[in-house]
This record gives structure tokens, C-alpha cells and sequence, in this order.
């Protein structure tokens, strides 16, 4: 058993040293980003008047709200996202970055949304997952988060054996799950690295496990074997996530294909009623324009605060106002079901705001970890050196 934790301990350091940089970048970012999508949407919509103006009874027409949007913006809308309240102002979405919020009632743009934060968030959030590399480098940089990733939850795993007291006595725990005071620095880093990677070593393994079934296609696929299904076929390299971002020109002239084939249905405003009067108290309604007059609207209906797929649901209306399909979180297989969980454990948002939370001070923990975990690391290292400097004694 000595033998094993010294294995580990030094399997444990010198992955630490080699991966200790981007995982304090992917760490540092990632509590910038824990409460993202509620600081986007107050900035997006703080000081908009959605309000019905002295007049105004009832909602425009949707179609003609979006034909004032594109007016606006001199382009093609590709979705369109309803918020629940009377006041509340319906956002244009041209593409992935451009937007327009319109007041229901009037048309009346009311403005494209806070530029500076998505700027800022698109920004962390590029050093987050592919360390801000562009271009043809992007790839290269996902391959760093995904590999600081898998090494960060050996890290991880190897740290609860070390962590756990070899002497299971209560000074011996006392040691490694409370912080104490009074010690040197080198005595303060090892209490807080062991403190924290104590306390934190669970929710961080499910971050962190989360983060590598984002990171490679493999780990993914394997959530779907683990409970006995086939994984779902893979998408083009071209359309992966290591490429978001990166518009190459066949993707460009795509995205440029669909919105000239975009279609706004005659009957948008009976389907959407069908889908409000379905889905009962529904926070937003969003709906990607079909391509084709003759397919049915495809709403995505959203009871929580965007990143908690068990309140999501879609449903399929067409242009007769009849349901075609309704998908409700339970009605997905089980494989598919636990890799979206995944896919939000991993910011937290599948627990709400309390999960958020978490991921966000977990997020704090990790960088801490990493400066501890770094700096004793140096303190052994110099130590070694000095030793290796000092001549032996002579032989008496």
C-alpha cells in the first residue's frame, strides 16, 4: 500500500506541474462564466420597455414583427425567442451573434442587447475552452483543455487516495478537512490544498468527468455504452465544437444558405398559441424559422433558466395548428437523457442557480489547488537542489 500511494503521489505532482497552467486558466474562467447566462440576460434587457404603448391591445403579427426586425437590421432572422410576461420584448436572432429585441405590441426596436457583455463572455469563454487560440490554432488549443481536462481527473482521483489520512484518527482528519491558523507558509499551503481538494474532491470529479465527455468524442460515446445503447452518429468534422467560431467557407456559404431559405410560416402566431396553451408556465419559447413552408414549427419550450434540460421540452406544430410531436425530457432514452445532465453538471446549471453556485466555488477551489499544489511543489524541488549542492559529510 506504500508503495501504491508513493506511485501515486508522484503520478499525482508531476501531472500537476506538466497540466497546472491550463487548468488554472480553465479554473480562473470558469468563474467568470458561473452565472453567465443570468448576467447576459440583465444586460440584455435592462432598460427595454416592452410594455403595449397607449393603444396597443394586442401583440403584432409575428410575421410582420420580424419583417420590422429584418428591416432594421438589413438581414434574414433565423430565430425568434418569446419571453413569458406581458412586458416582456421578443428577441430577433440573425445568425449567432446578431440579435434585435422588438416590443411585442408596436414593433418599436428596442436595441441589439449589451454588445460589451456577450464581447466579454465570448472572450472568457474562448480562453476557457480553447485557451483563445483562432484560425487554424483552435484546434490545437481544444486538444490542450481536453487533455488538461483528462489529466485534471486523474488529478483528481489520485488526489482522494492521498487525501484520505493513513491513520484514520480524528487529529488525522481534523488535519485535512479544517483550515488552521498560525502555520508557516509551507504548513498553510498543505493544509489548504488538502483541505480544499478534501471538501471539493466529489462535485470537482463530476466537473471535471463532465468536462472530459465535452472535451473527446470517446468519453461521450461512452455514456451511451455504459447503459447499453448505441451512441448517436457523429456530425461532420466541420460542424464539431472545436470549430465553432472558426467559419470556414463551406460553413460560411451554409449559414448563409439558411437564412435566405428561411421561411416565416403564415400561421406562426396559431401555432405559438397552440404551443403556450400546451405547455401551461413556460419561462421562454424559442423557435428556429423552418426552411420549408410545408414543415411544421419546431418550438423548444423552457420551464427553468436555460441549462436544466429535465424542463425543456419541444414540441412540433404545423402550419394547421396541430401538435405533430411533443419530446419531453422523460420521453428521451436513457443514454441521451444522461449525457445532457452531463453536458450541464458541468456548469453547474443542471442544479439551477444552487448548482451554479457550486461549480462557480469549485471553480475557486481548483485555482487555489493548482497555486498550492504548485508551490509546494517548487518548495520540494528547491529543496531537492540544495541537497544535491550540499557535499556529503566526510566519513568520520
Amino acid at each position: 500500500m506504500a508503495r501504491i500511494r508513493s506511485v501515486l503521489f508522484w503520478l499525482h505532482l508531476a501531472v500537476g506541474v506538466i497540466a497546472g497552467g491550463v487548468i488554472l486558466i480553465m479554473a480562473l474562467t470558469g468563474v467568470a462564466l458561473t452565472y453567465q447566462k443570468q448576467m447576459t440576460s440583465w444586460a440584455d434587457l435592462r432598460g427595454l420597455d416592452g410594455a403595449p404603448g397607449a393603444g396597443f391591445t394586442a401583440p403584432m403579427a409575428t410575421p410582420a414583427l420580424l419583417a420590422a426586425a429584418a428591416t432594421e437590421r438589413k438581414g434574414t432572422p433565423t430565430a425568434v425567442v418569446w419571453r413569458n410576461g406581458p412586458a416582456s420584448p421578443v428577441e430577433v436572432q440573425f445568425g449567432r451573434e446578431g440579435r434585435l429585441f422588438v416590443n411585442a405590441y408596436t414593433g418599436a426596436i428596442l436595441g441589439e442587447g449589451s454588445v460589451a457583455m456577450r464581447g466579454f463572455f465570448r472572450w472568457v469563454t474562448d480562453w476557457h475552452r480553447w485557451l483563445a487560440t483562432s484560425g487554424e490554432n483552435r484546434p490545437l488549443g481544444k486538444r490542450l483543455t481536453g487533455a488538461a481536462n483528462l489529466a485534471f481527473l486523474l488529478i483528481v482521483l489520485s488526489g482522494m487516495w492521498l487525501w484520505w489520512p493513513r491513520r484514520a484518527t480524528v487529529q488525522a482528519f481534523r488535519q485535512v478537512t479544517w483550515f488552521r491558523r498560525g502555520l508557516s507558509a509551507k504548513a498553510r499551503d498543505f493544509n489548504w490544498h488538502n483541505v480544499i481538494g478534501f471538501w471539493s474532491a466529489v462535485p470537482l470529479a463530476v466537473v471535471v468527468a463532465s468536462g472530459v465527455v465535452i472535451s473527446y468524442g470517446w468519453a461521450g460515446d461512452l455514456v451511451y455504452r455504459l447503459v447499453g445503447e448505441l451512441p448517436p452518429a457523429r456530425s461532420a468534422p466541420a460542424t464539431t465544437a472545436a470549430n465553432v467560431g472558426t467559419p470556414t467557407p463551406a460553413r460560411a456559404a451554409n449559414r448563409e444558405s439558411r437564412s435566405e431559405d428561411v421561411v416565416i410560416p403564415a400561421a406562426l402566431d396559431q401555432q405559438l398559441a397552440v404551443a403556450r396553451a400546451a405547455q401551461g408556465n413556460w419561462r421562454t419559447i424559442s423557435l428556429t424559422l423552418p426552411t420549408s413552408d410545408t414543415a411544421p414549427s419546431v418550438f423548444s419550450v423552457d420551464h427553468g433558466m436555460g441549462g436544466e434540460p429535465h424542463k425543456k421540452t419541444r414540441m412540433s406544430v404545423d402550419a394547421a395548428g396541430a401538435v405533430v410531436s411533443t419530446q419531453r425530457f422523460a420521453d428521451q432514452s436513457t443514454g441521451r437523457r444522461a449525457r445532457s445532465i452531463l453536458r450541464f453538471a458541468h456548469t453547474g446549471e443542471v442544479l439551477g442557480v444552487v448548482g451554479q453556485t457550486i461549480a462557480g466555488l469549485i471553480s475557486l477551489g481548483t485555482a487555489v489547488l493548482v497555486l498550492t499544489g504548485l508551490a509546494l511543489s517548487g518548495r520540494r524541488l528547491r529543496a531537492w537542489i540544495a541537497r544535491r549542492r550540499t557535499p556529503p559529510p566526510h566519513a568520520a
